[in-house]
Formats: C-alpha cells, sequence, structure tokens
C-alpha cells in the first residue's frame, strides 16, 4: 500500500527515512503533491493497491483529480499528520507518532454490519406559535409537505403573519405529545377548542366581536379569558365553527419530521430521535441554528441509512432473572431513550432506530451482553496494536493515547494544531500524544483501555467537549476509577487516566492540558502485551489482566479494593446464620459465578464470573446476600470456592436426604402455629416429597379423593 506524504511550503520537518523504516517502505517526500506533483498520485492510484495520503486539507481536490485519472482503481485513504503532529512546537521528536498514524491509516475498513433505514416521505409538522411556523414554512413548503400545530400567537408577531391566506393545514390543541423517528413520528391531542379549525374560514368576525379579547390570530379560544358570552357563537353561524358544546377528541397523525419551535421542547431527551429539531424560534427567523435547521430539513426526503451500532447477547445479560431486576446500567446511561427493559422476558429491548451511536451502554456494561458493532471490540483492537507497536519500533516513548469525538472533540485538536503553527505561546499537540477519534467517545472502555496500557501506551486520556450528556461523563468517570484503582493496586504508580474537559474555544486551556498530559510520569508494563482483543469484553478484560499481573513490578496484594460504582468485579459475602441454602441466587445468577452442588447442600461461588449485578442479592428471600467489589489476584479466582454449606437433612421415613437442616428448621419454625400443619401434617413437612404421598394414602383418618361423592 503506497504512502504519499507531502510537506506544503516546508512546514513540517519531515523524516522521510526514519519514517520509511518504521513503516517498511521507500517513502518521498513532496511539497505540491496536489499541484505540480500530482503526477506522482496519479501513478499511485493507477497501481491498484490501496493509497494512503498524508493530508485531508485537499481531499476534495484529490478527489476530483482522481476522477479524472484513466486506470485509476486504488482506494484513497486521507489521514491527518500535520494539525495532530506536524504542525507543534516538538515536531521534530514527532516522527514516531507520525509513523504511527500512517501505519494506523494502512489498516483496513471496518467490517460493514447490518444497516438500520430510514424512510420520509417529506412530511413536515411544524410545532409553534402560528405566525412564527408561518416564517418558516414558507421556507421549505416548495421541498416539504408542511402541517402547522399551532400553539397561539407569538406576544410580538412579525408584520403580515400570521397570514390571511391559509396556505398550510393548521391543527390545534392541547396536550400534545410525540414519539417516533424520522419517516415515522407520532403525534397525538386533544381536540377540544370550541373552534374547529376544519371549519373556520378566518374571516375574523369572532375576534371583532370577542369583548374579553379570548380569540386570537391562532383561531382558537383562551378559557381562561372567556366568560362565556357567546357573541362569538352567534356571529359564526354560518360556518358553524364554533361549539362550545363539543365532545373533546383524541386525535393522532403520522410525521416523517418535526420541528419544534417551542420555548419548552417536547423532547427533551440529550440525544433526540433522528428527524426531530428543536429551536427556540423567540427571534423569529433570527433565532440561533434556526436557519441551519432548515437547511437540514429540506434534505431530509428519501431513504438514509445508518449502522446498527450494538450487538445484544441475551444470554449473558444480567438485567433481568425471574422478573427480578439487576443491572441497569445500560437503561440508565442512554441519553436518546433507546433501552427499555423487558424483564418478564429477562431482558432489555434496544431501539435501533432510536440508538445513536454513543456505545456509553456497552461501556458500562459488566458483562459484554451490550457490544460496540461499528467498528468493533477486535477492530479497535487491531488499531491500537498498530499505533503503540509502530510508535514503539520508531523510537518512541511514553505515548499517551488521546480519544476525541469526530465532530467537536476533532475540530478542538485541529484547532490547537493551527494556533501553534501561528501562535508562539501555544505548543500543539505534544509528540508524545496520539489523538484518535471515535464515532463517540463513550464508546470505548475499561476493556480497551487497560488493554491500550497493556499494549505500551502510558496514559489513556478522552477529551469531552460538551457534546456528551452529564450521564456519560459521569460513567466514563466511574470506569475510569475502577481502571486506576485496579493499576494502583497492581503497583503502578501514577495517573494513567484522564477525561479532559475541552472549553469551547479557549485552545490555551487544552494546549496547557495537553502539556500537562504530556510530562505526567507513570509506570506501565515493561514488556507490551501480544494478545488479541477479543470481541467478548471479559475475554479481553482477562487477558488484559493476566498481562499486567505479569509485569507488575512489585508483590502482588491478595485482592484490590474496587470502587462501589461501576465495578464488573467483586466477590459476596454471605451471611451464613441467615442463609438457607434455599439457590434461589444460583438460578438468579446470569453469568454462573453462583453454583451448587448436586451432591452436598453448598454454594459454591467462581470470583472470575461475578459481575456484581446484584441479582442474587435482589433475589435472597433472607437478605443474606451482600455484593462486595474488588479484583482478587490470587489463583483461586479463577476457581470454585464454598460460600456457605450445610448439613443435609434426612427423610424421617427413609432416612434419604432431601433438604438442609436449617431450611426445614426455619420452615418448621414459621408453620409451627399453623392449623394445616398440626400433628401427622407437621410429621409429613419433614419427609422426601415420595414418603410425603405414601404417608398421606396410607393414613387411616385421611380423606381421600375417592371417598368424596
Amino acid at each position: 500500500m503506497p504512502t504519499l506524504i507531502c510537506d506544503c511550503n516546508q512546514t513540517m520537518p519531515l523524516q522521510p527515512q526514519a519514517l520509511g523504516a518504521a513503516l517498511d517502505e521507500n517513502l518521498t517526500l513532496h511539497s505540491t503533491l496536489c499541484r505540480r506533483e500530482a503526477g506522482a498520485f496519479q501513478k499511485a492510484i493507477q497501481s491498484g493497491d490501496d493509497v494512503v495520503v498524508a493530508c485531508t486539507q485537499e481531499k476534495r481536490l484529490f478527489a476530483e483529480v482522481g476522477e479524472q485519472t484513466a486506470g485509476a482503481t486504488s482506494v484513497i485513504k486521507f489521514v491527518n499528520i500535520r494539525e495532530t503532529g506536524g504542525w507543534s512546537k516538538d515536531a521534530a521528536s514527532a516522527m514516531p507518532k507520525i509513523a504511527a498514524l500512517l501505519a494506523a491509516a494502512h489498516l483496513p475498513d471496518a467490517e460493514p454490519v447490518a444497516t438500520v433505514t430510514y424512510k420520509s416521505a417529506g412530511r413536515l409538522l411544524i410545532v409553534g406559535t402560528l405566525d412564527q411556523a408561518e416564517q418558516v414554512a414558507a421556507l421549505l413548503a416548495d421541498t416539504l409537505d408542511v402541517t402547522i400545530f399551532a400553539q397561539g400567537v407569538s406576544s410580538q408577531p412579525t408584520p403580515g403573519f400570521p397570514m390571511q391566506e391559509r396556505k398550510y393545514p393548521v391543527i390545534s390543541g392541547g396536550g400534545l405529545k410525540l414519539k417516533g423517528w424520522l419517516g415515522a413520528f407520532e403525534a397525538s391531542w386533544q381536540k377540544s377548542n370550541p373552534i374547529d379549525l376544519d371549519l373556520c374560514t378566518r374571516c375574523n368576525a369572532c375576534l371583532a366581536i370577542c369583548p374579553e379579547g379570548a380569540v386570537d390570530l391562532s383561531y382558537q379560544i383562551d378559557s381562561e379569558k372567556c366568560t362565556s358570552q357567546r357573541d362569538c357563537v352567534a356571529v359564526c353561524k354560518v360556518a358553524g365553527a364554533i361549539d362550545f358544546g363539543r365532545e373533546p377528541q383524541s386525535v393522532t397523525e403520522t410525521f416523517d419530521l418535526v420541528l419544534d419551535l417551542g420555548a419548552n421542547p417536547l423532547i427533551t431527551l440529550h440525544a433526540p430521535p433522528q428527524g426531530y429539531f428543536a429551536v427556540n424560534a423567540s427571534s423569529g427567523l433570527a433565532s440561533v441554528g434556526l436557519l441551519p435547521t432548515i437547511v437540514k430539513l429540506r434534505d431530509l426526503v428519501g431513504e438514509f441509512e445508518k449502522p446498527r451500532f450494538f450487538s445484544y447477547k441475551q444470554k449473558i445479560c444480567a438485567h433481568s432473572r425471574n422478573e427480578t431486576v439487576g443491572c441497569h446500567a445500560c437503561i440508565d446511561i442512554c441519553s436518546a431513550g433507546a433501552i427499555s427493559s423487558e424483564n418478564d422476558r429477562q431482558q432489555i429491548v434496544v431501539n435501533p432506530n432510536l440508538c445513536v451511536g454513543c456505545g456509553a451502554c456497552t461501556t458500562v456494561c459488566p458483562t459484554g451482553a451490550l457490544t460496540y458493532a461499528y467498528p468493533r471490540a477486535s477492530e479497535q483492537g487491531v488499531r491500537l496494536k498498530t499505533l503503540l507497536g509502530t510508535y514503539a519500533k520508531a523510537g518512541g516513548k511514553t505515548a499517551a493515547l488521546l480519544f476525541h469525538s469526530q465532530g467537536a472533540g476533532q475540530q478542538a485538536v485541529e484547532a490547537l494544531g493551527r494556533a501553534a503553527r501561528l501562535d508562539k505561546v501555544v505548543k500543539g499537540v505534544p509528540a508524545n500524544v496520539i489523538a484518535q477519534p471515535l464515532w463517540h467517545t463513550a464508546s470505548v472502555g475499561l476493556d480497551l483501555w487497560l488493554s491500550a496500557i497493556a499494549f505500551g501506551a502510558s496514559q489513556v486520556a478522552v477529551l469531552v467537549t460538551g457534546e456528551e450528556a452529564p450521564a456519560y461523563l459521569a460513567g466514563l468517570g466511574e470506569q475510569m476509577a475502577v481502571a486506576q484503582a485496579i493499576l494502583h493496586g497492581m503497583g503502578y504508580t501514577g495517573t494513567h487516566f484522564h477525561l479532559l474537559h475541552a472549553n469551547g474555544e479557549d485552545t490555551l486551556a487544552l494546549d496547557a492540558k495537553l502539556q500537562q498530559l504530556s510530562r505526567n510520569q507513570t509506570v506501565a508494563p515493561a514488556v507490551p502485551a501480544r494478545y488479541a482483543v477479543a470481541q467478548e469484553k471479559r475475554s479481553t478484560l482477562d487477558m488484559a489482566l493476566d498481562h499486567l499481573m505479569s509485569q507488575a513490578r512489585a508483590p502482588l496484594p491478595e485482592a484490590i479494593a474496587l470502587p462501589a460504582h461501576g465495578s464488573p468485579f467483586g466477590s459476596l459475602l454471605v451471611d451464613k446464620d441467615a442463609c438457607t441454602l434455599c439457590l434461589s441466587c444460583v438460578s438468579a445468577c446470569p453469568s454462573s459465578a453462583l453454583q451448587d452442588n448436586p451432591e452436598l447442600p453448598q454454594l459454591k461461588f467462581i470470583e472470575k464470573n461475578c459481575v456484581q449485578c446484584g441479582l442474587c442479592a435482589s433475589t435472597c428471600p433472607e437478605d443474606a446476600i451482600t455484593l462486595q467489589p474488588r479484583l482478587l489476584l490470587t489463583p483461586q479466582r479463577k476457581e470454585a470456592r464454598v460460600l456457605n454449606e450445610s448439613q443435609p437433612y434426612q427423610c424421617i421415613r427413609c432416612s434419604k436426604p432431601f433438604g438442609t437442616l436449617k431450611a426445614i428448621e426455619s420452615m418448621l419454625g414459621k408453620l409451627a402455629g399453623h392449623a394445616m400443619f398440626q400433628g401427622a401434617a407437621a410429621d409429613r413437612l419433614k419427609m422426601c416429597s415420595d414418603c410425603r404421598v405414601i404417608d398421606i394414602y396410607s393414613a387411616d383418618n385421611e380423606v381421600k379423593i375417592t371417598d368424596i361423592r
């Protein structure tokens, strides 16, 4: 795969020989690859091999040259080495990082996944005051089929609005509710106003005659102002649009798109459904964000696809067992309202149409039942190994990974690089900080963070910019606290995980944070790991932990205490005095951490399998189980150990063991005063199921079914 590097106007101190040695490739440094030296680019794309161009500024120009080049069949990939490395005060030391970025660009694209399809015919519902809605509708009606849900008229309407001519269907009512997504929105409301807008001719007679001013230009009556003069009814005899005795009607209509112009949005989710746009239009067409939204809406007609970002394995989900809820981390963190509980079916349900692909649910999922599908964890693992392996091969030291979003995060990083090129104060992205874009910063979690440290990173930082929901920041913080506790417990000193907040346009603040990150000293494994990241989260965590333990530079403790919130590892404390060994916890455990012994009354536990979901504690009728977040480091972590055991209780008739001594004694104590269990009936409680039936049928004083006439 040819790599083309270009240093326009010699603004970067690139070293093609050093880069080529790290990539096992002979590199030629170009200065005007997209113009005077375009022949080298054309020759490369005629080879049929994928071509990596180390420039993102001129992607459009390169694409045009490619289209005009005869016999060009190569796939072209672009990578930014300028703002992320070359434009920096220590760019001369950034060759290992640039080599790593080029090597990662050579990797194949993520494997395709199933897609989610949206179909929009352009049926748009605009919700807001009638005058403002009509102004916006005038800019959209040539492309979209507009319906207006009128919510009165603004206090200072623009002259000429609302219009006398009825250009768009107008509906109104109370209790408007909205659900759905692009192409499938459902609006429901109560049609309760005395004025029927379908019959209203906008003659304005009701407005003119109403003594209280209870009717406005949205042609709806304000019940708080109306004193029941009913003059409006008299002047509306011909049209018959006003009827105070009309029964309220529930109305439902479907739309493809919704533009909400109200001060209080109908949908308040941090990540609203695709196709729903909320803009406070109190300033009319000058309202912030309104015109860009109008442009977006005009393009939302047709068929659209997005990746199905998640995969779900119900079998290992710790959400529910026997209609008892345990883990609900994914439901709590989802900012799109895409995840709901079906505890009667022992599962959660993810609506792919509402899912925005943030991946926060996969980050906090302790079992790996929810996994990120595009890109997969295994593909992210290959990228991390390639980045860190190439960086080390090129002589780089103490690599720090900086994950950021492809939106505001990438803009912040690129702005920092440009500022470093122009400003004498800003230093730019440090030479040992490798920036990596993600679809969403919440999509990578504990398994990949610890794997990055195992692969040779000294630190992992996640750059957040205000795009993220507050729940995401809390979730990331909890997971980082767990990861840091694990490393500290193993003797790796320093702060390895960071949540960096970019403050809008404050480039100096971001620069200072990255410089501090670059100078931060940590202890990391001396030998990088060689394992491949698995798609299964727990498998990856096990491999990362095994490597980190093997490389620990100090004697390991028996166990590491972990934070109570967010820990996917831990033990159980069983109150042996309260536990009756009913074993209901065993049937509730989704990860086979709790097991019974078919031969003896024992409760066994494999700590490696425990995900701290709490289902066992919720299920236990005696409240005898307490979670203990920790990471056991001894070999016993993978072995079954007995948490509680009891003597078997033997049948008083045949001596066959059929329960535990404590369970039978507890049952006898609870039923001792019950009228149904006295005398011989009480003795049957001490018998096995077979002997109980035999005793009933052999008793002389027992009424048999055959005796009933």
